[in-house]
């Protein structure tokens, strides 16, 4: 019997100090304070589109910069919320290192058109079609403009900036898109003092392959200034309007 309660009396007391041990040892970290930020872009690429610069002035703003804070007074929580507000933020994770500092890891929104819309709109198209706030730092993206709603940014023009985005010569060589009123695409490009006119937003990736060629075979002998206006709305046909 006294051996059963000496074994009893020894759980007992192991399990406090195990308890005790565990409250101190977890106590102990949340009293010392935040040493620093650290940032991680989770992307393949960092854009410098958000810098730990621009994060610690928005947290200092909402006074909730971690740095020289207890960590059991730093809510993480409320920094991830307040850094999503960010248009160039999709997602934010916010947690405290064992080395005592606040990491942050940010997934991007990648914008790959502006719209300025007749209407008055003016916003990004992001790498999932979806509209971003135009604020903050100037992106240097193809700019769409003219007869331009939601949907058809979203749909239409979401599927020409991609493309775009994917062929490095018609990346670099589109510097505007221009909707027209029955909502046909007319392109400016930076070389040149010339029109390119697509017609209907459809069959990309035939009616760029033929102004490629055009471009190589054709402007090349010619001059880049010859015509101010190339049409491939057509199938089998290039239409070059001369200058006067």
């Amino acid at each position: 019997m006294i051996k059963r309660i000496l074994i009893l009396i020894a759980l007992i007391a192991t399990s406090v100090y195990l308890v005790l041990a565990v409250t101190l040892f977890n106590a102990k970290p949340l009293e010392r304070t935040c040493k620093g930020m650290e940032l991680e872009i989770m992307d393949d690429i960092d854009y410098g589109f958000i810098t730990l610069h621009d994060i610690e002035g928005s947290l200092k703003r909402e006074k909730l910069l971690p740095v020289d804070v207890k960590q059991k007074d730093i809510n993480t929580r409320e920094m991830e919320l307040l850094l999503e507000k960010n248009p160039f933020v999709k997602d934010a994770e916010c947690y405290i290192t064992a080395g005592g500092k606040v990491k942050i890891d940010l997934y991007q929104r990648i914008p790959l058109l502006r719209v300025m819309s007749s209407n008055g709109d003016n916003y990004y198209i992001d790498n999932e079609g979806k509209a971003m706030k135009a604020s903050g730092k100037p992106v240097h993206v193809a700019v769409a403009t003219g007869y331009i709603d939601r949907k058809f940014a979203q749909d239409k023009l979401f599927e020409l900036a991609r493309f775009l985005q994917t062929d490095k010569f018609w990346n670099a060589q589109i510097e505007q898109i221009n909707v027209t009123p029955k909502q046909e695409i007319e392109l400016v490009p930076r070389v040149g003092n010339h029109i390119l006119f697509i017609g209907k937003p459809e069959s990309y990736e035939t009616k760029f392959r033929k102004l490629k060629a055009f471009y190589t075979e054709g402007l090349n002998k010619v001059g880049w200034n010859k015509y101010n206006r190339i049409s491939v709305e057509f199938n089998n046909q290039i239409i070059c309007t001369k200058k006067e």
